[in-house]
């Protein structure tokens, strides 16, 4: 496709279970769906194979690197459908035996991998009876992302990185951001939309954040509210909670009319080791 044609992407929404294989069920659908919508772009939340019971579950469920139920079936799918899809989360192996990287695995049409970004933010919060430490289970990532592809550069991330702007200031300039993500629902509601938004604005980019969105079998509640931002900063499709698909069309030239209006990229003064 040509570089300055317009596309279509897909973001899944899901309320992941305990079950690897109900979800890959679960994802074979939506992803069929976006692809039947035309969508040639199409990202899985973050946990999407995996939200256990305990934050141990998806240690006993990590796969090696290139081998496994869930990166098979990711590679499948995305030649089946003949898409690129982004594999928002898969519980790989690491040093440590008991924690596992939690890496976004990305596969073009071919059903080839092209990337993998381990996580590098990992999520720690202590809020009135809700409490989460990543670390405990988590091997933090330690690299940067980003991949050419047909439809732009790609800065990849996780959920708790959209906190951390320097991580994309690293990564600049790219023309889509992915940030497949679970956030809580305490936390989604104070903050999920605004650091989308925030993304978007500072770098001129398409952000594309499919999220989990419901209430979980270990009681844990998701915000939901999977979205496309647009360069400029507003929302152009969004689902609030449940299980679904939203669908977007992404012109690259309106991105580009944009960075000629506010060339602010390019009026960057202090800048880190990066450039």
């Amino acid at each position: 496709m040509s570089a300055n044609a317009a596309f279509r992407v897909g973001l899944i929404q899901m309320v992941s279970t305990p079950t690897v294989a109900e979800n890959l069920e679960s994802a074979a659908e939506l992803v069929a769906q976006a692809a039947a919508q035309g969508a040639k772009l199409v990202a899985l939340p973050e946990y999407f194979c995996i939200l256990g019971l305990r934050d141990t579950d998806k240690v006993a469920a990590k796969e090696k690197d290139g081998a496994g139920l869930i990166q098979e079936f990711l590679a499948a799918t995305a030649r089946r459908h003949g898409i690129w899809l982004v594999g928002g989360s898969v519980p790989l192996e690491c040093a440590d035996p008991g924690k596992v990287r939690n890496s976004c695995l990305i596969y073009d049409s071919e059903g080839r991998r092209v990337a993998r970004y381990d996580k590098i933010h990992l999520f720690g919060l202590e809020l009135g009876a809700e409490r989460f430490d990543e670390g405990r289970t988590i091997e933090a990532g330690t690299a940067p992302c980003a991949v050419d592809s047909p439809f732009g550069r790609i800065a990849v991330s996780v959920c708790y990185d959209v906190r951390f702007p320097e991580l994309y200031r690293a990564l600049a300039p790219m023309d889509i951001i992915l940030v497949p993500s679970a956030f809580t629902a305490t936390t989604g509601r104070a903050h999920w939309e605004t650091l989308l938004r925030s993304r978007a604005i500072e770098n001129l980019a398409w952000v594309l954040a499919p999220a989990q969105g419901g209430t979980h079998a270990n009681g844990r509640q998701t915000h939901g509210h999977s979205m496309v931002v647009d360069p400029w900063g507003k929302v152009v499709a969004e689902r609030a909670t449940g299980v679904g698909v939203v669908v977007a069309d992404i012109d690259p030239e309106f991105q580009a009319k944009m960075r000629r209006s506010l060339p602010a990229l390019t009026h960057r003064v202090l800048q880190g080791p990066w450039g």
